[in-house]
């Protein structure tokens, strides 16, 4: 299994999950032609068994599968929390069913015969998504390790201050001096890497210290 960070040494990884033979071998040939990194499957389980989830990729789906169905594995993969962007095909134009999809975080829903833009369109979205949403993950994981960092006075001293209490009112607060008060500031924004009062206040609000606080 990689490190987290080696996810996204695979940004061009494509999954198929089909169980037309000949459908995986065309998208498969089609994708390595413009230089994606492709692994197809003939079903949702063989699917699940053999991949890495916590790699960079996108997971083009047919909707029905012989076995568990697309939209099944689609529950599966968000029931479990992961987030692999997913574009579904099908050949039934089935409007329900693709509106259930999109709703559940499918990218796209595209009915065959597809055409090859539109398929490498939705690749680029899905992977630029999964790029940003991871990149998200990994600065609120540093975020969070900052915080950790901090002593738990300095914990509580930041939990007042983003609320709005100055110097005074969390001195009164805790118990302790002004003087320490402006020193366990001094070394929370330290630690936290931060220069400004705006800079802490988003740095709580992004690990929900501000809500939990007020």
């Amino acid at each position: 299994m990689p490190k987290s960070s080696d996810a996204l040494d695979f940004p061009r990884l494509v999954h198929i999950v089909d169980d037309d033979e000949d459908i995986r071998i065309a998208l498969k040939e089609l994708l390595q032609s413009v230089g994606f990194r492709v692994e197809a499957h003939a079903s949702a389980e063989d699917f699940l068994e053999k991949v890495d989830l916590s790699r960079q990729a996108c997971l083009i789906l047919d909707v029905r599968l012989t076995g568990q169905s697309g939209i099944a594995l689609q529950n599966h993969l968000n029931k479990i929390g992961n987030e692999i962007p997913i574009i579904f095909i099908s050949g039934h134009g089935d409007i329900p069913m693709a509106v259930k999809a999109i709703k559940a975080g499918a990218v796209e829903f595209l009915t065959k015969p597809i055409r090859p833009q539109d398929l490498i369109d939705a690749i680029h979205v899905a992977l630029q998504r999964d790029t940003e949403r991871r990149k998200e993950l990994e600065a609120a994981a540093q975020a969070q390790r900052l915080y950790e960092s901090l002593t738990p006075r300095e914990k509580d001293v930041l939990a007042l201050v983003v609320i709005g209490s100055g110097n005074k009112q969390v001195a009164h607060q805790l118990g302790i001096s002004e003087p320490t008060v402006k020193a366990h500031r001094g070394q929370v924004m330290k630690k936290l890497n931060l220069q400004t009062l705006p800079e802490l206040v988003r740095f709580a609000d992004q690990l929900g210290i501000q809500k939990a606080s007020s």
